[in-house]
């Protein structure tokens, strides 16, 4: 197992790099993850509503050629189109959240990261893993090797 024993440099701390540094960074990186989930539920809001709004259209055809024109009209005229919340379709959250808060969050987790430990990626979580594998066992290396 030899170098495999050993983690990557990625994934050792810096000389003179504090426990409470790392644990900071790996809050930080945990928030991150947090923020990234979000994300991707905002992206699904996104989807479903404009689907929503699509079948909604479709739902006023389907009305309109059985004969209920006033409530094809309304669904049409009030619903079909209308912005999710004031002056915004969902696109429009979208644009604001990436270019606002997300992009802000990604560049301070990632300025941080520079600073204090010369942008290594998940000291915390490498530390655990340290912490909890059983050295010196298959399937519970340090590292994936040179040959992977």
């Amino acid at each position: 197992m030899g170098d495999r024993e050993q983690p990557s440099d990625r994934h050792r701390r810096p000389t003179g790099v504090s426990d409470k540094t790392v644990e900071a960074l790996g809050k930080l990186s945990e928030a991150l993850e947090a923020i990234e989930q979000a994300r991707g539920s905002l992206y699904a809001f996104h989807r479903l509503s404009g689907h929503g709004d699509l079948q909604a259209g479709e739902a006023a055809d389907l009305l309109r050629e059985a004969g209920h024109d006033d409530l094809a009209d309304r669904i049409e005229t009030e619903l079909v189109g209308r912005n999710v919340v004031e002056g915004r379709w969902t696109f429009q959250l979208v644009e604001e959240y990436d270019e606002g808060y997300y992009a802000l969050f990604r560049e301070l987790e990632r300025t941080a990261r520079e600073d204090l430990v010369g942008g290594r990626p998940h000291l915390f979580e490498a530390e655990m893993k340290e912490d909890r594998r059983s050295h010196g066992r298959r399937h519970h290396e340090a590292s994936p090797g040179e040959d992977v």
